[in-house]
C-alpha cells in the first residue's frame, strides 16, 4: 500500500468527489537531469510536448464579446486569441503572412478587425485577409500562396481557452474528461480575473511544475504556513499527465508543536468563513470543521449552492495538474491560475504567470479568501480587468510572502542542477505527482 493512503484527510459526509482515482504506479527511476538545463532537451521538448499539447491560453472571461482578443505568448511563439463575430472563439498566430510582423502587442483589447503595423493588410477576426494594401502590385501567383492569418486549434472547456498547434490532437473534452467535471463544479465561466502578475524566474520551467505540484517543502521553505496548512494531503492520478492534490486548510500540521492555540493565520480563515475569532471557542484542530459548517451555513442563507461540493472542498484547496504546464488551484469563492511559460531560448529561465479568478456575491464578509494577498486596492466587483504586472528576473516579484520565497529558492535549486554531482531527482511518494508529471513528458519525448 502506498504509504499516503493511509492518510485519510476527509470528514463528515463522504462525496464521489473525494473518492480516490485507480492507483498509478510510474516506478522509481531516475531522470537524467538534463531535463532541467540541456538546450537540446529544450528544443526537442519544444517540438515534442509543447507543439503537439493542449496550451492554456487564457479564461474565457477575459473575451466576452465579439472583437475581444488576448494575446497568449509562450516560449518562440505569440497567438491571438479572439472571440469572432459569431460568438465563436478562434485562434491565430501572432504574424502577418506577408513579412512576418506581429500584429497585436497588447495583452488584451477588442478591434473590429486586425491590421498589420508595418503595411496596413487587414484581416477579419477568423483570420481572413479582407485586404492587401496595394493589391495590384502582387503578382497572383504571390498571393496564391496564401494570405490568410495561419489558424491553430481552439476549444474551450470549463471556462478556460486552450489551443494547440497540432491539428490532429484529441479533442479536448477527451484530454481533460478525468477531472472536466470536478473543474466545471467550480463555474470558473462565471468567474472573471481581479488579479494578474507575470515574473521572470531564475530557473527552468519544469521546476516550477515540480515545486507548486508538491507541499513536502512547506516545512522546509514555508515554515510560516505550517500553523495552518496540514502536510497530511491526498494525491490522485490520470492518464495524460493529469493530477490533483488536496491540501487540507483551517488546520495546523502535525509538524507544528500547538495543536491547540488558534493562532493568526486560523483566525484569518475563520474570518473569511464568517466565525469571529473572539467568540470562537474550539481549538485550533477543530477549526477545519468549523469553517466547513459556516460555510454550508452560509450558502444556505445566500442561495450559494454549496452542496454540489463536499466538506473538503469547502475549507481545502484542490490543486490540479493539467499537463504540460498548468496548475489550477479550485476554491468555492475563487480560482488560482499558474501557467509556467518555458523562455523562448534559455532553459535556465521561465515566466510564472499566475491569474485570480473571483465571482462577486453581494453579501457581508463574503470574498476571495484572504491568504490570496489581495489588497483592499483589488476591484473585486468584475467592472474593470486588471493590467497584467510584469516584473523581469532579477526584479523582486511582489507576489506574496510564499511565492516569493519560491522565486527565491529555485534559482538555486536550477543550479544545482547543473552540477555533475546532480545525478537526477529521487522522488518520495509525495511527490508522486512530479513523477507522474515527468512520466508524461517521456513518453511524449519518445514519441
Amino acid at each position: 500500500m502506498n504509504a499516503l493512503d493511509l492518510w485519510d484527510i476527509h470528514t463528515g459526509k463522504r462525496f464521489p468527489f473525494d473518492a480516490r482515482a485507480p492507483r498509478i504506479d510510474n516506478g522509481t527511476g531516475r531522470p537524467s537531469p538534463d531535463r532541467y538545463v540541456s538546450a537540446a532537451f529544450a528544443a526537442k521538448e519544444w517540438e515534442k510536448v509543447f507543439a503537439k499539447s493542449w496550451l492554456l491560453a487564457g479564461p474565457l472571461s477575459d473575451i466576452p464579446e465579439p472583437g475581444d482578443f488576448m494575446k497568449f505568448d509562450i516560449g518562440p511563439e505569440s497567438f491571438i486569441v479572439v472571440r469572432d463575430e459569431d460568438g465563436s472563439v478562434k485562434a491565430h498566430y501572432n504574424v502577418c503572412p506577408h513579412r512576418g510582423s506581429q500584429l497585436v502587442t497588447a495583452d488584451l483589447g477588442s478591434v473590429g478587425q486586425f491590421t498589420c503595423p508595418f503595411h496596413s493588410w487587414q484581416f477579419a477576426l477568423d483570420g481572413t485577409c479582407t485586404s492587401v494594401t496595394d493589391k495590384e502590385t502582387f503578382r497572383p501567383e504571390v498571393l496564391c500562396h496564401g494570405t490568410d492569418l495561419s489558424s491553430v486549434r481552439c476549444e474551450v472547456a470549463a471556462g478556460l481557452v486552450f489551443l494547440s498547434m497540432d491539428p490532429d490532437i484529441q479533442p479536448l473534452e477527451e484530454f481533460l474528461a478525468p477531472i472536466l467535471g470536478q473543474l466545471e463544479l467550480y463555474e470558473i465561466d462565471q468567474m472573471y480575473v481581479v488579479q494578474h502578475r507575470r515574473s521572470d524566474w531564475g530557473s527552468n520551467w519544469k521546476g516550477g511544475v515540480d515545486a507548486f505540484a508538491e507541499i513536502y517543502h512547506l516545512h522546509a521553505v514555508h515554515p510560516q504556513t505550517q500553523c495552518l496548512m496540514d502536510d497530511r494531503t491526498q494525491i490522485d492520478l490520470w492518464p495524460g499527465g493529469l493530477s490533483r492534490q488536496f491540501v487540507p486548510f483551517a488546520q495546523p500540521s502535525p509538524r507544528f508543536p500547538d495543536q491547540e492555540s488558534v493562532n493568526p493565520g486560523i483566525q484569518m480563515m475563520l474570518r473569511d468563513a464568517g466565525i469571529d475569532p473572539e467568540t470562537y471557542q474550539g481549538s485550533a484542530r477543530e477549526t477545519r470543521t468549523a469553517v466547513q459548517q459556516a460555510k454550508r451555513k452560509r450558502s444556505d442563507e445566500l442561495g450559494l449552492r454549496y452542496e454540489r461540493f463536499s466538506d473538503s472542498q469547502l475549507s481545502d484547496s484542490v490543486v490540479y495538474s493539467v499537463f504540460p504546464n498548468v496548475q489550477i488551484g479550485c476554491h468555492p469563492e475563487a480560482v488560482f491560475l499558474h501557467r509556467f511559460i518555458p523562455h523562448a531560448t534559455d532553459p535556465n529561465q521561465f515566466t510564472y504567470d499566475t491569474c485570480i479568478l473571483y465571482r462577486h456575491v453581494d453579501a457581508p464578509g463574503y470574498s476571495a479568501p484572504a491568504w490570496m494577498g489581495m489588497g483592499e486596492e483589488v476591484d473585486l466587483s468584475g467592472r474593470t480587468r486588471p493590467d497584467v504586472i510584469h516584473t523581469k528576473l532579477g526584479e523582486p516579484p511582489c507576489l506574496g510572502e510564499v511565492l516569493d520565497q519560491d522565486s527565491d529558492l529555485l534559482p538555486v535549486v536550477q543550479k544545482g542542477a547543473r552540477s555533475r554531482g546532480f545525478k537526477g531527482p529521487l522522488w518520495s511518494e509525495q511527490e508522486g505527482r512530479l513523477r507522474h508529471f515527468h512520466a508524461e513528458l517521456d513518453r511524449m519525448m519518445g514519441a
